[in-house]
């Protein structure tokens, strides 16, 4: 057999005759009247999220009924606005009257997290802390048989009561060094092209200079003034215009000293190279033949072997034929004229540059007594071994070359050489001289001299 529901009598007088709910149909009715039967609570149910047991305030026996009941049920205060307890002596100040809380919600929902200023904000509402005024609910008319709470209100929906906790103020974006801009809405797609054009300068007019304001326009006679001072004073033009010629001189001499310094030694190498190679190879075929010759013509070829010289001589010592050139020019013509090597007396004396065009005679000064100086021929070898030095002497002093040389040391007739060249370096103010006395005569038949075999 089984029990009947509640308030449904076993008899006439059965046990249940007066259930929970009174008269039988009371139940009945009650449910009836709920405005959702499977969400709404029954009396002394509990269906928000929120509650809590450990936040329900405890009984104390000390305080009369009468007291307790001005603090509401759970299900009594349940969403209703918040009332202020009595205060007195049984009842300490800021006791908690509420039963929901929202760390606990947010806990269920979330796990546990940091402490935020929105969960602090929800602990200042469950602490009775002031919040910011909320506009009222709108009362809504109770169903029929539904019992009213303590404030004689229905429940607020939760919305209501998340709108009491005070929002969490948003961060400013701020574009800084350290801080990034928010995320773009929207799939990965976008936020790509987001992120791509957010380091891209775009075309135009920055935002400042939009916002700008337009300048006036301007009379004729100030755009008359704003011109003339936009143009360059004469003083200005003057002193570009000289700046202009003092670095094209600097240009001009810079490749003029790299001419001099350079190219001159590079193009009379090859001039001379060419024109030894020319002498020896007429030398091997029998063309040329010994006796006078023309300016300006190769006849001989000078071995200065501590100073690895190896240069033609050619007759004469003009300066664009010979010397620049890259050869050695003989003195031979007019009161400079002087002996030939193969000649039983006299001077041989030539002349070379010390700097540029070749260079051949730049370290003749270097030289020592004994040094050997071999001039070839197309016959034979003439040694000569340095004698002496003249350090300076003028250009003008002609005596240096005569048969038996002023200066030299030599008193008496005999076979010597003397090597004359500017001094100082890179100029032509004085003329250095060096001599040589002849110490031997080999005929090429007999091969090369020791000098050159060394």
């Amino acid at each position: 057999m089984t029990a009947g529901r509640p308030g449904q009598a076993a008899g006439p007088e059965g046990p249940d005759a007066h259930g929970a709910y009174g008269t039988d149909g009371a139940f009945v009715a009650a449910v009836d009247g709920l405005a959702d039967p499977l969400n709404d609570p029954l009396p002394g149910g509990h269906t928000s999220p929120w509650f809590r047991s450990e936040n329900i305030p405890a009984v104390d026996p000390a305080v009369p009924h009468a007291m307790q009941s001005a603090y509401p049920s759970s299900y009594e205060d349940g969403y209703a606005p918040r009332q202020t307890p009595p205060q007195g002596p049984q009842q300490p100040q800021g006791a908690p009257n509420e039963w929901y809380d929202p760390a606990g919600y947010q806990r269920d929902w979330y796990g546990p997290q940091e402490p935020s200023a929105r969960m602090a904000a929800a602990d200042q509402v469950a602490q009775g802390a002031p919040v910011a005024p909320v506009p009222p609910a709108e009362e809504s008319t109770p169903a029929p048989g539904a019992p009213p709470d303590a404030a004689g209100l229905h429940a607020e929906p939760r919305t209501e009561v998340l709108a009491r906790i005070p929002a969490e103020p948003e961060p400013e974006a701020e574009f800084g060094p350290t801080s990034s801009p928010a995320p773009a809405p929207g799939g990965r797609a976008e936020r790509r092209r987001a992120a791509k054009g957010r380091g891209r300068r775009r075309p135009g007019a920055s935002p400042e200079q939009k916002a700008a304001p337009a300048a006036a326009p301007m009379s004729r006679v100030e755009a008359r003034r704003a011109a003339r001072a936009a143009k360059d004073s004469p003083a200005v033009i003057a002193s570009r215009a000289v700046g202009e010629v003092f670095i094209t001189l600097g240009v001009l001499m810079l490749l003029f000293v790299t001419y001099q310094l350079w190219w001159t030694n590079i193009r009379a190498d090859q001039i001379a190279g060419k024109e030894t190679n020319r002498i020896q190879d007429e030398w091997a075929n029998g063309d040329r033949k010994p006796g006078v010759f023309a300016p300006g013509e190769g006849f001989a070829i000078m071995h200065i072997p501590k100073l690895d010289v190896v240069a033609p001589i050619a007759e004469g010592i003009d300066k664009e034929k010979v010397l620049d050139r890259g050869m050695i020019g003989h003195y031979g013509e007019g009161r400079l004229k002087t002996a030939m090597p193969s000649d039983k007396q006299g001077n041989f004396s030539v002349a070379g540059h010390r700097n540029t065009h070749g260079e051949p005679f730049r370290y003749i000064n270097k030289l020592n007594p004994g040094d050997p100086i071999v001039v070839e021929t197309r016959d034979a070898y003439y040694t000569y071994e340095m004698a002496s030095i003249l350090p300076q002497t003028s250009p003008s002093n002609i005596s240096v070359i005569e048969p038996i040389p002023v200066g030299s040391g030599f008193t008496r007739p005999g076979r010597y050489l003397t090597l004359t060249t500017c001094t100082p370096e890179f100029t032509s103010t004085y003329r250095l001289i060096v001599w040589g006395k002849m110490v031997d005569e080999r005929p090429r038949s007999e091969g090369k001299p020791d000098a050159l075999v060394g």
